[in-house]
C-alpha cells in the first residue's frame, strides 16, 4: 500500500500541483516551497482525526485567502448568497464538480474551493474487500490509471488495484462557516449521491502524519489522535480504565484532612450556604482532582518518565527534545508492528537529534512502514534516499508546484555525488538560488565579501545568506556549466562567478546560467591584489603568521606586500587566505568588481510583492527565469 499520486488545487500556497510519489520519498526544497503543505493535504484526505477540527479548514487554507467569488463578495444580494453555499447533505455533487452558481438567472463566477485527490495503490486484501466498489487500476510503469478496453491488461505486473480519495473544502455563506469532507472520488462523478470516505475507512488506510516538534508534545498523553491513543486503538484496547479511574477519583476528596485547613473553610462555606438555599440546591462543597469526565481525563492524564540515576519522575514532555523524539520513534515502531500496513509522513526527523540517530530513525521507519514520506534539511537524512526517492520541489509565482528529478551530468558520476553529497551537493538542493563558483577560493571568498560589505553598509549591500543564495564550489572551470545545468533543471535560479574564460567556455556557461559574473583576470588572487589598496596589503602582512619558507624569501613582507601576499595566497588556496584578507578590508579597499557584483546580486534578488494586501498566501518563489525575488508565504 502506498500513495502514488497527489493532486492539489487551491490549498495554501499551492494553486495546483500533481506529485508522483515512490515507495519511500524525501521532499526537499527551500523553506516555503510547499513541503509541509503536501503533508497537510494528505492528512486532510487520509488523516482519521484531521476533520475533527471545527472548522476543518479556514480562510488561510485557501490559495491567496480567496474562498468566495469576486461577484459574490460585492454584487450578489444577501438573500441570494446562500445559493452559492453547497451543503454537505444532498448537494455535495455541485461542490465536488465545481459547478457554476445560478444567481438571479445569471451564471456567476464559481466560488474557489480546496480540492485534494490522493491515489492509494497496491491495496491490501482488507482494503480491496472494503473498497471494492470504488477501486480502479493504477499502472506504475506510466503513473496513470489503466483505462484500456482490454480487461486482461490489468494482469500486468506494473498494474495494481488503487483507490482515489478526494477532500473538498469550501465556504458556506448560508452558515457563514467553512466546510470540508472526504469522499470516494469515483462517487463524485458516477452518481448523484457522493459517498463519504469515513473515519473508519481512513483508519484502514493507515496514514500517520508526525509534525515537526509538535508530535512529541502529546505523544504519551491520552488526547485523541496522540500516538498512545493510536496504539490503544490498534490493539483494540477499549480503555475500561475510565470508569475505574473516575470511581476512584470520585471517592477521593482533596485536602479533606482538617489539619490542612482547607476543609474547615469549605465547611464554613457550606454552613453559610445552608442559611440561604434549601439543600436541594446544593450542599457540601468539596475538592476533586478533575472534572471526572472522560474528555477531561484525556487532557490531564500524561505519562511520567524517570530521569537520571534517582527515582524522580517528570512528565514526558519535560524531557529533552532529543529524548522525546526517540520516544516517538519507539512508539512508531509499536504502531507499525501492530498495523503492518501504515504510511508514515514525518517532518524533519533531524530536530534535536545527532546525525547517527537521524540515520537510524530513517532506516527504522523505512523498514517498518509500507511507505514513508519525509521532509528534511539534513544531509544525513537525505543521503539515506536514492536519487529516484529524492523529490525536489519548486513553486512558481502563480502557485504551481512541480517535482523535479535529479539528473546527474556526465561530469558527475554517482560515486562522486555520494562522496561529495554533504560538502558540495546537499546545500544546493535545499535552496532556490545557486551561485556556482569556479573554485574553492571563489566559493570561500565571495560570501565573505558580501557579508563584509553588508556589515559596513547594510542599506546598500546584502549578504548572500540574506539573499537566499547558496555558493557551490564547481571544482574547476570545466565543471561550471554541468553543475549549473544540474541545478537549473531542478528549477533553481543559477548564477556563476569565474575568472576570464575563452569565448567558447563563456558561451557554454552562459547557456546554463541566468547570470554570469566574469572578471578580466586569470585568477581570483590577481583580481584582489591588483585592485585593492597598498595600505590594506601592508596592514594584512602584519596580521598573519608567515610560513617559514616565505619568511626566508621575504624578510620584510611589508616592503614587498603585493609579491609576498601573492605567494601567500597561492599557498592558501584551500585555506581561506584571500577570504581572511577581504574580511578586514574597508569598502574602498575591496575591489570595485566585487562591489559591483554584490550590488548586482542584490538587485537580481530584490523581493517583488505578488498580489494584493488581502490575499493570504500572496508571496511565492520566483520562476527560474524571472527577475523577481522571494517573499514569504506565511501559510505554508
Amino acid at each position: 500500500m502506498q500513495i502514488s499520486r497527489l493532486i492539489i488545487k487551491n490549498f495554501r500556497g499551492i494553486q495546483n500541483a500533481s506529485i508522483i510519489l515512490s515507495k519511500h520519498s524525501v521532499l526537499i526544497g527551500d523553506n516555503n516551497t510547499g513541503k509541509t503543505t503536501i503533508l497537510e493535504a494528505i492528512d486532510l484526505a487520509l488523516g482519521p482525526d484531521r476533520l475533527n477540527r471545527v472548522p476543518p479548514v479556514d480562510v488561510h487554507d485557501f490559495y491567496q485567502g480567496k474562498y468566495i467569488s469576486d461577484a459574490s463578495a460585492d454584487e450578489v444580494p444577501t438573500s441570494t448568497k446562500a445559493e452559492q453555499g453547497v451543503k454537505a447533505e444532498g448537494a455535495v455533487d455541485a461542490v465536488a464538480n465545481n459547478a457554476d452558481v445560478q444567481v438571479d438567472g445569471d451564471v456567476t463566477a464559481e466560488a474557489p474551493q480546496i480540492e485534494i485527490e490522493v491515489t492509494v495503490a497496491d491495496l491490501t486484501e482488507e482494503q480491496k474487500g472494503r473498497f471494492g466498489d470504488y477501486t480502479e487500476f493504477w499502472d506504475t510503469a506510466t503513473d496513470t490509471f489503466y483505462d484500456q478496453p482490454n480487461p486482461a491488461g490489468v494482469d500486468a505486473v506494473s498494474i495494481s488495484e488503487a483507490l482515489r480519495v478526494s477532500f473538498i473544502g469550501w465556504y458556506d455563506p448560508e452558515e457563514d462557516d467553512f466546510k470540508g469532507k472526504t469522499y470516494f472520488t469515483r462517487s463524485l462523478s458516477e452518481g448523484d449521491n457522493p459517498v463519504v470516505f469515513s473515519k473508519k475507512d481512513k483508519q484502514i488506510c493507515g496514514f500517520l502524519y508526525l509534525r515537526s516538534l509538535r508530535t512529541g508534545s502529546r505523544a504519551l498523553s491520552l488526547e485523541r489522535g496522540s500516538l498512545l491513543d493510536i496504539i490503544l486503538r490498534l490493539k483494540e484496547v477499549r480503555p475500561q480504565m475510565w470508569e475505574y479511574t473516575i470511581s476512584k477519583l470520585d471517592s477521593y476528596s482533596v485536602a479533606s484532612d482538617p489539619e490542612l485547613g482547607i476543609s474547615g473553610v469549605l465547611e464554613s462555606i457550606n454552613a453559610a450556604l445552608q442559611k440561604y438555599v434549601p439543600k436541594e440546591w446544593g450542599i457540601e462543597p468539596h475538592l476533586k482532582v478533575s472534572n471526572l469526565t472522560r474528555e477531561h481525563l484525556r487532557k490531564v492524564i500524561t505519562a511520567f518518565i524517570a530521569t537520571g540515576e534517582g527515582r524522580h519522575a517528570a512528565p514526558f514532555y519535560r524531557q529533552g527534545t532529543g529524548t522525546i523524539n526517540m520516544l516517538v520513534l519507539a512508539m512508531l515502531s509499536q504502531i507499525a508492528e501492530d498495523k503492518q500496513n501504515v504510511i508514515f509522513a514525518m517532518e524533519e526527523p533531524e530536530t534535536a537529534i545527532p546525525p547517527y540517530a537521524q540515520k537510524r530513525i530513517v532506516h527504522e521507519i523505512r523498514t517498518l512502514a509500507s511507505q514513508t514520506i519525509f521532509t528534511s534539511h539534513s544531509p544525513y537524512v537525505l543521503e539515506e534516499f536514492t536519487l529516484e526517492e529524492t523529490v525536489v520541489l519548486a513553486r512558481d509565482a502563480q502557485g504551481a508546484l512541480r517535482r523535479s528529478a535529479i539528473t546527474l551530468p556526465d561530469s558527475v558520476k554517482l560515486k562522486r555525488y555520494r562522496q561529495e553529497f554533504r560538502t558540495r551537493f546537499c546545500e544546493g538542493l535545499l535552496t532556490r538560488r545557486i551561485l556556482v563558483a569556479e573554485g574553492a577560493t571563489e566559493a570561500a571568498s565571495f560570501p565573505v565579501v558580501c557579508r563584509r560589505l553588508a556589515e559596513l553598509k547594510p542599506a546598500t549591500y546584502s549578504s548572500l545568506e540574506a539573499l537566499g543564495i547558496c555558493t557551490i564550489d564547481a571544482g574547476g572551470e570545466t565543471n561550471i556549466s554541468d553543475l549549473a545545468k544540474l541545478y537549473r533543471d531542478l528549477g533553481k535560479r543559477t548564477l556563476a562567478i569565474c575568472d576570464k574564460q575563452t569565448d567558447e567556455e563563456k558561451a557554454l556557461i552562459e547557456a546554463q546560467v541566468d547570470t554570469l559574473f566574469m572578471h578580466d583576470e586569470k585568477g581570483f588572487e590577481d583580481l584582489v591584489l591588483k585592485n585593492t589598496t597598498e595600505d590594506a596589503l601592508k596592514r594584512f602582512t602584519k596580521l598573519i603568521v608567515w610560513p617559514q619558507h616565505l619568511q626566508q624569501k621575504y624578510p620584510d613582507p611589508e616592503a614587498q606586500a603585493q609579491a609576498a601576499l601573492s605567494d601567500y595566497f597561492c599557498g592558501k588556496k584551500a585555506d581561506w587566505g584571500v577570504s581572511d584578507f577581504l574580511a578586514q578590508c574597508t569598502e574602498d579597499e575591496i575591489p570595485e568588481w566585487l562591489r559591483d557584483t554584490c550590488l548586482s546580486l542584490k538587485a537580481i534578488c530584490e523581493p517583488v510583492h505578488v498580489g494584493d494586501a488581502d490575499g493570504g498566501a500572496l508571496n511565492a518563489p520566483e520562476a527560474p527565469d524571472s527577475e523577481q525575488g522571494v517573499d514569504v508565504d506565511a501559510t505554508n
